[in-house]
């Protein structure tokens, strides 16, 4: 049996098949990203999940996807926390969001990107990926991500830019205060994700003018930074990865055309689209 799992700061994924490509388990942990958490955190994550410890014995090849997965030391902070959680396993893969991204939105070549609590793109030839830019986190990049747009909205908020009605309404849901705000950022664990949730406001609200420009605004940075660094751009479609760009895909496209770019496949969550990918190239099952 095959373990195959999608990361991110917030939630992970996971899916359990056998060797006929069939799903035994689907199940969700917290998030796993190794660069933002520290190996107890992980540790605590994985036991606390039902589902991977009733089938942690008996699997038999892991392979991990995730954000925070792209350079070696959290690689291989992760990969010796699954390795001894799951023993049994005679395999076991760790490697960046990016990858399974790819696999998700295509077997062709293209541009993949991640929107979600943070964002990142790749270049995918069919087979293998390549990145433009290094990625530096939720305070240097980002655009476009949910804490790209957390951090819009506060800023906004506290600036009085937010019209008044959404204004009243946001600081109805959300705890607002400054203190509050500053101890999630500048103190506390995780300040990635505690932005990010503030992005949920966007999508649980009526699409209005305010929000149509901050996303648009958040995407043309996104395209000018992390889409038109790769030469292939104008030539092979764009794919959206993640919740954010899933809900957002009419703005999306609306920015992409003044670049002439073309818009691909949007998917919300990886974990489904690379199923097909996994039953067709790993398991070699015959639809």
């Amino acid at each position: 049996m095959i373990l195959i799992a999608d990361g991110g700061s917030t939630k992970c994924d996971w899916i359990l098949l056998d060797s006929e490509g069939k799903q035994l388990l689907k199940t969700r942990t917290k998030g796993l990203n190794p660069a933002v958490f520290k190996a107890e955190v992980l540790q605590e994550r994985l036991e606390e999940n039902l589902d991977l410890q009733q089938v942690r014995d008996r699997v038999e090849r892991v392979h991990f996807y995730g954000a925070g997965c792209g350079t070696p030391k959290p690689t291989a902070k992760l990969k010796e926390i699954l390795e001894a959680y799951f023993a049994s396993a005679s395999e076991v893969q760790v490697q960046e969001d990016m990858v399974a991204a790819a696999y998700a939105v295509t077997d062709k070549p293209g541009i993949v990107c991640i929107l979600g609590t943070g964002s990142n793109s790749c270049y995918f030839d069919g087979k293998t990926v390549r990145t433009a830019v290094d990625s530096l986190g939720y305070i240097l990049m980002d655009e476009a991500s949910g804490n790209y747009f957390g951090k819009r909205l506060i800023r906004d908020y506290y600036y009085k830019k937010m019209p008044k009605e959404l204004a009243d309404k946001f600081e109805k849901e959300y705890d607002l205060s400054s203190d509050t705000i500053k101890e999630n950022i500048y103190k506390k664990e995780n300040p990635n994700t505690y932005l990010a949730h503030f992005a949920e406001f966007i999508f649980k609200n009526e699409r209005n003018g305010y929000f149509y420009q901050l996303i648009a605004e958040g995407m043309q940075n996104f395209i000018e930074h992390r889409v038109l660094c790769f030469k292939e751009a104008q030539n092979v479609p764009i794919h959206f990865v993640g919740s954010i760009a899933y809900f957002s895909q009419d703005i999306i496209k609306d920015a992409l055309q003044p670049y002439r770019l073309e818009p691909g496949n949007f998917v919300q969550r990886p974990i489904d689209g690379i199923l097909d990918y996994y039953r067709k190239n790993v398991l070699k099952v015959q639809g």
